[in-house]
């Protein structure tokens, strides 16, 4: 069994991650840390035995921890990642890897020379039906992938820019990986956004691909909630509805992503996402932040 600590109490963990360690095959929870205390008491309280640490520090240094989950704000992401790959931890980050291709290349190059396991935490990629749909395709040429939804609270962190807020790294990242996963790498790009406050709430992107093929995505965090995965072949059109989340699904696909992790620390094999994938989608990400930002000014 894997021994998991969790970085943070954050609303995802608490919401999905912790109970998908719990019911897992392979891991149990043993540690949680939080800056916040009382939060990291209420959030481990259903968990049996689960150790609460007043600092991230002492939890990196719980020689029971073998490996973390990482569910803190976008722009810790990198720092955090780091201190628990040197601390001899394997470690599951919630996605976005990085706010950055660069910084997701060093953290690829900690994780190699401290010879753990690193894995963007891109839960979708495990969904039965979701993994059905992608195979099924033949001979695509052309995807369009929506997610939005509106955040009102302007203190939410998805709205701070020196947190990695914005559209395009909290939901955008979704959009840019399923056309990739799809497509392959693009060869060109358009992109515009709409900033305020120096921050992205709507992004739109139109992708060209080496076979003429091309992907429409738009992601924003001042919509109406939307999710579509719709991909045009010759022969017909397949949708997807709601393809990013999975709420009150009987195929948690956070427990199949937790699992897959911990069968690859356990086996001594490589991770279903690797690195390189997450930075692959980080340079889209940073090529289409460049064109929008560009065209905003």
């Amino acid at each position: 069994m894997l021994r998991w600590g969790v970085l943070g109490a954050a609303w995802i963990a608490g919401r999905a991650v912790l109970p998908a360690i719990a019911a897992s095959d392979n891991g149990r929870l043993v540690a949680i840390a939080s800056r916040d205390a009382q939060r990291a008491i209420d959030m481990a309280a259903p968990y049996r035995g689960v150790r609460v640490s007043d600092s991230y520090e002492a939890l990196l240094a719980d020689s029971e921890v073998e490996a973390v989950y990482i569910p803190l704000v976008n722009s810790e992401h990198k720092t955090w990642t780091i201190r628990a790959l040197q601390a001899g931890k394997h470690v599951l980050c919630e996605k976005p890897l990085a706010t950055n291709a660069q910084d997701a290349e060093e953290m690829a190059a900690v994780a190699l020379t401290s010879q753990r396991l690193l894995m963007e935490g891109f839960m979708y990629r495990f969904h039965p039906d979701t993994l059905a749909f992608v195979d099924e395709l033949s001979d695509p040429i052309h995807v369009h992938a929506n997610f939005g939804f509106k955040v009102a609270d302007r203190a939410n962190h998805r709205l701070q820019g020196d947190l990695g807020g914005g559209a395009l790294l909290d939901v955008g990242c979704y959009t840019v990986s399923a056309a990739r996963w799809i497509l392959g790498e693009p060869l060109g790009m358009l992109a515009a956004a709409r900033i305020v406050g120096g921050v992205d709430l709507s992004v739109n992107v139109l992708l060209q691909f080496a076979g003429g093929q091309t992907a429409t995505l738009w992601a924003s965090l001042e919509s109406a909630e939307v999710q579509e995965l719709t991909v045009i072949t010759p022969d017909r059109v397949h949708r997807r509805d709601r393809p990013f989340t999975a709420w009150h699904d009987p195929h948690d696909p956070y427990r199949l992503m937790v699992e897959s992790f911990g069968d690859s620390v356990l086996k001594n094999e490589p991770v279903a996402i690797p690195p390189s994938e997450s930075i692959a989608n980080l340079r889209v990400m940073d090529r289409i932040r460049e064109i929008a930002l560009v065209a905003a000014t």
